[in-house]
């Protein structure tokens, strides 16, 4: 069965980052064949076509992937279905068995900083608690934890608007498992190890010439040798030798429930948790944000799913994901709530193409689109999906082909449930809802602007009156391979150094080449002369920003803060 052969089984099927849909032709994909995969997301959307108006208080439930691949899900273009069954999951397969190159995955990029979601920041959740609304987060928090002292806790969710919380407060590194090699500061760690030894080895060194009689060292330099090697090796280890211990934690509210975390059962907890607050609150408008452990690394796998796909432990994963969104909207059917809640999934970046193990691919893949997450301009990294499910008020099966942001997802939602938003600053995002209805042909955006760090990359321009869109890269990483698409051998591709700047920009119409193979060229002279005047005078005001820091660390220190994650687009 081919998926445009498919009823009208998806709702509003839209990319927060940059959509365009996937009718364009299907690149050969390095897997060969296809993988198996949860169209359930492409399914959020009833049978139906009946539609109408809302009360003023909808149900929300925002469902966030972590790092997952846009080529995995069927409704963006993998073809191949095994079977659609009684919840609607639409089983996709793809040939994920061949060999890659390694690097760490890049979800996490040490800046520098303690980090942590700004208190003065007004988040969805705030917006729509001060509406009436029951709010909670299950899952990964990702946005900081304390200031001052461990326990203040000042960043908490609840401090931002959450009446609840059940997740981690920090972000998943291999170091959660202790079956995996670590993760944070790996070679920093080794570093340290080697020093640790060869201060370890002085004592030994200086106490030989004792034990031979050739000459006499003094007891108290050989003591003195061998305290120095033990308190350098504390005031080292007491950091990064409970590294698991001290982020990979899970709590219920302020209260830590478990340390560490029992990684094995913590989906099937979150799931019960996030089943538990639908019961709770069924009565009452209620906005929940699940926001999945999975497709991060390490792929934290119930045991149920471990080995059931035939395409490794990112399979297992994904299939458990499905599995997981397929309880939450059978719990919203239960208990009569579909026709009155709206439910969003997206993924906060691309497929990270560098998470490797060995032979074994941990990463997604982003379809025809080249690069990953971590990527500031090319497709493959910000391109996600965005999928909107509303039985009564938005029309089933309907595709959107307009650019969109993550950054929207905040106006949309507060405007869905009555809130006001905040006059004193720039709200970047944009209300969907009239793009979503129907009510309006095109998205607000008419640039947007990607930035890798603090550096300005690449420039996107929407030009409405003929329905092309317009992308000039500025500035491009080196991929390692060259042509490769990614930076194997490296944590991350670079925002500077190990770039190349383009000037003129590279030009792609990627309404047309959306893997952007085909740059526009000097045949196309006049052309690239009028679109780059365009492209430099909107890129002008913000092509030097100097932000205040990247204040939303994510883990526990010594961990230094990471950059402004997606998550914090609620905000």
């Amino acid at each position: 069965m081919r998926i445009n052969k498919l009823p009208k089984m998806y709702t509003l099927i839209f990319f927060p980052f940059y959509f365009f849909p996937p009718r364009h032709q299907k690149k050969k994909n390095v897997f060969r064949k296809h993988w198996l995969w949860m169209p359930l997301y492409c399914l959020l959307g009833g049978l139906n076509g009946t539609f109408g108006t809302w009360n003023s208080r909808p149900n929300i439930v925002l469902l966030m992937a972590d790092d997952l691949g846009l080529g995995d899900l069927g409704c963006y273009g993998n073809n191949t279905v095994r079977k659609v069954d009684r919840d609607a999951h639409l089983l996709i397969f793809m040939n994920l068995g061949m060999v890659s190159s390694n690097s760490l995955n890049r979800g996490l990029t040490w800046l520098g900083g303690s980090g942590g979601l700004p208190a003065n920041e007004t988040t969805l959740a705030k917006l729509l608690q001060h509406r009436g609304y029951r709010t909670g987060l299950i899952g990964k928090w990702h946005q900081g934890l304390s200031c001052a002292s461990r326990d203040d806790h000042c960043h908490h969710p609840l401090n931002h608007g959450f009446g609840y919380f059940y997740g981690m407060p920090f972000g998943l590194l291999s170091d959660c498992q202790a079956s995996k090699t670590p993760e944070l500061h790996r070679w920093l760690r080794i570093r340290l190890w080697i020093s640790t030894l060869v201060l370890s080895l002085v004592p030994v060194l200086l106490l030989l010439p004792n034990l031979a009689g050739w000459f006499s060292v003094p007891w108290s330099v050989i003591v003195l040798s061998a305290l120095v090697a033990v308190l350098f090796f504390v005031s080292w280890y007491s950091s990064y030798g409970f590294v698991r211990r001290w982020n990979c934690i899970l709590m219920r509210n302020h209260e830590i429930v478990q340390q560490p975390m029992r990684e094995e059962r913590v989906s099937l907890l979150m799931l019960k948790e996030a089943l538990a607050f639908i019961d709770r609150y069924k009565r009452e408008p209620f906005l929940l944000f699940v926001s999945f452990l999975h497709v991060h690394t390490p792929l934290v796998t119930k045991e149920k799913f471990v080995g059931h796909s035939k395409f490794g432990l990112y399979g297992d994963n994904v299939e458990e994901m499905d599995w997981m969104v397929g309880k939450i909207l059978e719990a919203l059917e239960q208990e009569r709530l579909s026709n009155r809640t709206l439910v969003h999934f997206t993924s906060d970046n691309g497929g990270r193409l560098e998470a490797l193990e060995g032979a074994a691919r941990l990463g997604g893949w982003n379809g025809v689109y080249k690069g990953g997450r971590g990527m500031a301009g090319w497709e493959g990294g910000i391109r996600v999906p965005g999928i909107f499910r509303w039985p009564t008020v938005l029309q089933a099966g309907k595709v959107i082909d307009e650019p969109t942001s993550l950054m929207d997802i905040f106006p949309t939602l507060s405007y869905v449930g009555g809130g006001i938003l905040p006059h004193d600053r720039v709200i970047d995002g944009r209300n969907l809802m009239p793009l979503l209805e129907g009510r309006v042909a095109h998205s607000d955006h008419e640039f947007l602007f990607h930035y890798c760090g603090t550096y300005l990359h690449t420039v996107r321009w929407h030009q409405k009156d003929c329905g092309t869109v317009w992308k000039a890269h500025y500035v491009t990483p080196n991929f390692h391979p060259e042509g490769s698409g990614a930076c194997y051998g490296s944590a991350l591709c670079s925002c500077s150094g190990d770039v190349t700047h383009h000037e003129p920009p590279l030009l792609f119409d990627i309404s047309r080449d959306p893997s952007e193979s085909q740059p526009l060229t000097s045949d196309n002279e006049a052309f690239l002369s009028w679109a780059a005047g365009h492209f430099r005078d909107a890129s002008l005001p913000t092509r030097h920003l100097s932000p205040e820091g990247l204040p939303l660390g994510s883990c526990w220190y010594p961990a230094p803060g990471s950059p402004t994650s997606p998550r914090a687009l609620l905000s």
